[in-house]
């Protein structure tokens, strides 16, 4: 009696042990499809994927940055980092608390700030929650090496195709 009453001790802590994993695997690919969908429809994807606004997305490139940029009026032309979490070349170094403070404040891991086009005034906006959802799924990415030249680069030293913003004056 005594061995049969372990065994059932034994196998209601496996149980529960696999339901407690089950149950944080399934709420982490919760966050996962959460992240994946806020990204999608907060097209991230026609910026940070090469040749997406040329109308020629690169698929093995997906939110790897870009080689096509946005001239910006007294700033330069900006190209759109690499998101994966490649090491070298994109958000690896990043936790997911640096990603959420750069989506909500607009803030990067150095303490600089993301610069335009980024849309901070619209992703500022994020609960905490999907800010980390977004976070949760760029982090579980397969890293992509793939970088993209530095920001601001002078009109003249740009390389690849831009764009030209142009404000309305006031």
């Amino acid at each position: 009696m005594r061995h049969s009453l372990c065994t059932i001790v034994i196998g209601l802590t496996v149980a529960l042990g696999a339901s407690a994993t089950s149950a944080l695997a399934a709420s982490e690919a919760e966050l996962v499809a959460r992240g994946q969908y806020l990204v999608t429809i907060g097209n991230c994807t026609d910026c940070h994927t090469d040749g997406f606004l040329l109308g020629a997305p690169n698929p093995d490139l997906y939110l790897a940055g870009a080689d096509n940029g946005f001239f910006i009026p007294e700033l330069g032309v900006m190209y759109p980092p690499n998101l994966t979490p490649d090491m070298e070349t994109g958000l690896g170094s990043w936790s997911a608390e640096d990603i959420v403070r750069a989506l909500k404040e607009g803030v990067r891991p150095d303490g600089s700030a993301l610069r335009p086009p980024m849309p901070v005034v619209n992703t500022s906006v994020f609960t905490d929650e999907d800010a980390l959802a977004v976070a949760t799924f760029l982090k579980s990415m397969a890293p992509v090496s793939h970088a993209t030249q530095a920001n601001p680069v002078p009109p003249e030293e740009a390389r690849g195709p831009y764009m030209t913003f142009v404000f309305p004056e006031q």
